[in-house]
């Protein structure tokens, strides 16, 4: 399974306050060191909307630089081929830009544009028509070929729109091929609301899988609202789907419309009526649910765990994660909560160490015949 983290791109979009440059290449080169092989670094788009990234080539730089490629090394990473570092570009300028820093030695391995299935959120977040920007993404395509850049095309409002309401499955999945139509690497499949649940991300990605079977070609981005969205990964696992994005403390959302003491574009007003609650999925918790279940993600969990911690003074308030609080499940448990004197009480009553039955009972549990509620005392 293949968890990629996109904290410091979409996590920090959200943020109303600026996280500095030094927080970004570090959250970033950090993720990398403990097991993140597919980064999303930062978005290329227009500062005016998103001025959170006004550092995006600073950033890059540093994710490229030959000092962590050495620190990298060191643990057995090499960042050229081990690690897919993206950057968000939504519109042609953006990948223009991308191609311009691929060529002086610090670009993205893969970028990403996006359309939504309902219009009015696609036209809020490009500022476009659909029909236009599927033929801009065409184009882009295939200058990002040229340029030796992969291009991962974002599906969203699939299970719904804050905007238009209910969406249709059957759109979503046309969508999909046409990205693939055109010439884009991956798919990335993005529940941006929250409006997901656990028996329609089975359903859609059933549907996904059947008429485009490889599994590696498709990502899992969900946002959560409800408290649900566990339940969805577990419901898209089942489907067949092997990777997923998340952020540290479920941080994320639609861009922040105000930035330290000023209000800025972004993509309008919010669409929530409580902002804080609209971020992606934990990567600690869904980190310590996948490693509880004995999938291998190739993560260091205490190490993300830590990770987590430290965002939360970072960002400058309590985040969503659980795990940073309660931890992993222990195997050795927690002894100093033991309460003293069994092994004297068990002493006392002639109780060898560690047996759980009384002396003279079988091994096994031998059932009768009739038990529970066919037990004929049940019938009376």
């Amino acid at each position: 399974m293949t968890i990629g983290d996109i904290t410091i791109r979409d996590g920090f979009q959200h943020l109303e306050k600026f996280i500095s440059t030094k927080a970004k290449i570090f959250y970033g080169q950090e993720l990398i060191l403990a097991g993140c092989r597919e980064l999303e670094v930062t978005n290329l788009g227009a500062v005016t909307t998103t001025p959170q990234f006004v550092d995006a080539e600073e950033v890059m730089q540093a994710m490229r630089s030959d000092e962590f490629r050495k620190r990298a090394a060191r643990k057995g990473i090499d960042i050229d081929k081990d690690v897919t570092l993206t950057c968000v570009t939504i519109r042609e300028s953006a990948v223009d830009r991308a191609i311009e820093m691929r060529q002086k030695g610090y670009g993205p391995d893969r970028i990403l544009m996006m359309v939504s299935t309902d219009e009015e959120h696609h036209f809020a977040n490009s500022g476009t028509t659909l029909p236009n920007y599927w033929k801009e993404a065409e184009r882009c395509i295939k200058k990002a070929r040229d340029a030796g850049m992969k291009m991962c095309g974002t599906v969203s409002t699939i299970w719904g729109s804050p905007i238009s309401g209910a969406t249709k499955l059957e759109d979503a999945v046309e969508f999909s091929k046409r990205w693939f139509d055109i010439g884009a690497h991956d798919i990335e499949h993005a529940d941006h609301d929250g409006s997901a649940n656990a028996a329609q991300v089975y359903r859609y990605f059933s549907m996904v899988l059947d008429a485009m079977p490889n599994p590696e070609a498709h990502l899992c981005h969900l946002h959560e609202t409800k408290r649900v969205a566990s339940a969805s990964i577990l419901a898209a696992l089942q489907a067949g789907i092997c990777r997923f994005e998340s952020t540290l403390g479920g941080l994320g959302g639609q861009p922040a419309n105000f930035l330290d003491d000023c209000p800025i574009k972004g993509t309008g007003e919010y669409y929530y009526a409580d902002p804080r609650y609209v971020g992606l999925i934990c990567t600690e918790d869904l980190l310590v649910q996948i490693d509880e279940l004995g999938i291998e993600h190739g993560y260091d969990v205490d190490r993300i765990l830590w990770l987590g911690r430290k965002m939360e003074k970072t960002a400058g308030m309590r985040l969503r994660s659980e795990a940073v609080v309660n931890g992993r499940t222990l195997k050795e448990g927690h002894m100093e909560f033991a309460r003293p004197g069994l092994p004297k009480l068990k002493e006392k009553l002639g109780e060898k160490p560690g047996t759980k039955l009384p002396e003279g009972w079988t091994e096994k549990a031998v059932l009768p015949e009739k038990y529970g509620p066919e037990d004929p005392i049940w019938k009376k």
